[in-house]
């Protein structure tokens, strides 16, 4: 059974028919006064300083900022955003949308751990103009000099646009099928690609976000510090404020690197509020770690309503963990949302919304890998608890979706899946993109998806998401990337089941930094683990021989599969994307071309040092 339904108010069709742009117009008209965005400035403040735009304000400046990009470039060239994240990157990104200017949301290039992404998306995109701030401006400069791409038309200082200009911008039509953006993905899989995001997607799916996070609430507020330039952190920070109205608060991402209380606290200062967040399940754990009693015991967060997990595989341990250290503080247990969605459906698929604390269940494993949900039965395993971690895969429900319709499909036969079955994820609705920019061969494969046999859903278009997922009692549950599945003697293996496993094999193995992967041998798939050194293990104290075999020992008990290669490597080896999950394929690109910077190496060259 498909789950979700098409809601017209939701979509193009309905009574939606509004791009969502021309809604600043519509709050600067009905509350001038009222708070729109907030930007927490920690470097000009280390208590955070905080800067404010009202929506006649937010409106004045983005219409400035649409003048000023029609000034030198033309409707459907694109604007690569390349400056910090302020205010002045949400007015650039509002200004875009409506000078019918593509907006390509990407970083300043001194932004660490991103270069290659940058480059990448930046030489992809071919953008005529480059839009950055005067404090950015060595640093383009340098990006600009250093590598082979474009050169841009102008580069043109958001902070110094005047806004005189919004009195000489008209208004032109927008349809739903017009281009606003191109989000280019995070490449967890493969190189990144410009997903092609238009203007009926980006009101669809702030409509479907909404809806799923149940905000029937008065005064609602958006928490943030996620980076722009990424799928979530844009369509909640950007796109949720302008549905109703409502006001948006956030920093920049690398604030919450160096403090991660400080998202909550920015949460507890609003405890009269409905506050609603967001992050990936990496954020929730590291902002757990850092909450210690006594920070705890200053905050408030009765007000948080909600906060969605997503953008990759989300732990039950993390659910957790984050519930009991910040209950004391009033977090309520229904207020975790851990939901599903990708840059090709603009961002939201599908969340569990229902104010209850987030559901899993225990699966079969060995079922699982034949592509079978069957929930485990302890009394059926004659009740063995200490072997029984080794037999069972916990899942966490993601809900079901609003707005779109999801169904679980052979990808092989393009025939739906019934219930309990795993299949790949399959999207139809007005949030699912037209294609990638500049790649008909890929969009076909991965926005053209056909049903065989659809009988009571559409025939198609299908976004293919190259998920595995399976539908148990009406939710979605997500069980691996198809891409990242591991194939041993003709059985399955997730990647996420074995690299839990390796953290938990050894104290020198860094939590949630494992990538396992699969090379070929000659009759069948090859297991690969690479692990980062816990910082926390001196390196004086370190038996590589001993982590090795306690690794490789606890992969074959509990997986029954042996490692064909185990190597353990220095902190920031591996491979992560902008959401910071795993990037398992460009880990394994780095390991196939000897570039992993191992712990073997490390010791030796410490050895050599000491001689000489």
């Amino acid at each position: 059974m498909a789950l979700g339904s098409l809601l017209p108010e939701l979509g193009p069709g309905g009574t939606g028919r509004t791009p969502l742009i021309e809604r600043v117009a519509q709050w600067a008209a009905e509350k001038p006064e009222a708070p729109a965005f907030t930007f927490v400035d920690y470097a000009l403040d280390p208590s955070g300083a905080k800067i404010t735009l009202t929506w006649d304000e937010t409106h004045r400046r983005a219409r400035a900022m649409a003048a000023r990009l029609r000034q030198s470039t033309e409707p459907g060239e694109r604007a690569a955003l390349l400056l910090p994240q302020t205010l002045e990157y949400m007015m650039t990104m509002l200004g875009a949308l409506y000078s019918h200017v593509v907006a390509v949301p990407l970083f300043s290039p001194d932004l660490p751990g991103h270069a290659d992404r940058l480059i990448g998306a930046y030489r992809d995109a071919e953008p005529a103009v480059i839009v950055t701030t005067r404090s950015a401006l060595p640093h383009v400069e340098k990006f600009l000099a250093d590598q082979d791409v474009p050169q841009p038309n102008e580069i043109i200082f958001a902070e110094e646009v005047d806004e005189e200009l919004a009195g000489q911008w008209r208004d032109e039509p927008i349809g739903f099928d017009d281009l606003a953006y191109l989000q280019y993905t995070s490449g967890s899989t493969r190189r990144p690609a410009g997903v092609q995001i238009t203007h009926g997607n980006v009101t669809a799916n702030a409509a479907q976000l909404w809806a799923g996070w149940a905000p029937e609430k008065p005064n609602p507020e958006l928490v943030s510090w996620l980076p722009l330039f990424h799928d979530m952190g844009l369509i909640a920070t950007m796109a949720l404020p302008l549905v109703n109205g409502d006001h948006a608060i956030y920093t920049d991402p690398v604030s919450f690197i160096m403090k991660p209380m400080r998202w909550m606290e920015l949460i507890a200062e609003r405890p009269s509020k409905n506050v609603y967040t967001a992050g990936p399940n990496f954020a929730y754990e590291y902002v757990a770690s850092m909450a210690t009693p006594e920070k705890v015991a200053r905050l408030d967060l009765t007000g948080l309503t909600a906060c969605l997990n997503g953008a990759e595989p989300i732990r039950p341990s993390t659910l957790s963990t984050f519930a009991e250290k910040f209950a004391p503080a009033g977090l309520r247990p229904g207020a975790q949302v851990p939901g599903y969605g990708l840059a090709e459906a603009t961002v939201f698929v599908s969340a569990d919304g229902d104010d209850v604390p987030p559901k899993a269940i225990e699966a079969d494993r060995a079922a699982l890998t034949l592509g079978e949900l069957r929930l485990y039965d302890a009394e059926a395993d004659g009740g063995d608890a200490e072997g029984r971690a080794d037999r069972v895969s916990t899942l966490v429900s993601c809900g079901r979706a609003v707005g779109q319709i999801v169904a679980i499909v052979d990808p092989e036969t393009r025939t739906e899946r019934p219930d309990g079955r795993v299949g790949e994820i399959w999207v139809h609705g007005p949030n699912t993109a037209p294609g990638y920019w500049r790649n008909s061969e890929r969009s076909q494969d991965t926005f053209g998806g056909e049903l065989a046999e659809p009988g009571d859903l559409p025939a198609g278009p299908w976004m293919r998401t190259g998920d595995y997922g399976v539908i148990h009692e009406g939710d979605l549950y997500v069980t691996g990337r198809i891409k990242d599945l591991i194939i041993v003697d003709g059985r399955n293996h997730y990647p996420q089941d074995i690299e839990v496993t390796t953290e938990e094999a050894h104290p020198a193995v860094r939590t949630d930094h494992v990538a396992a992967f699969a090379v070929q041998g000659d009759d069948t798939e090859l297991l690969v683990v690479v692990a980062e050194r816990n910082r926390r293990v001196p390196l004086a104290r370190l038996d590589l021989a001993e982590v090795e075999s306690a690794v490789r020992s606890a992969i074959n008990i509990e997986h029954e599969m042996s490692v064909h290669r185990f190597v353990l490597v220095e902190p920031g080896a591996i491979a992560r994307t902008s959401s910071g999950k795993i990037a398992r394929s460009a880990t394994r690109q780095r390991f196939e071309a000897g570039e992993l910077a191992t712990t073997e190496a490390r010791l030796a060259a410490r050895g050599s040092a000491g001689r000489g």
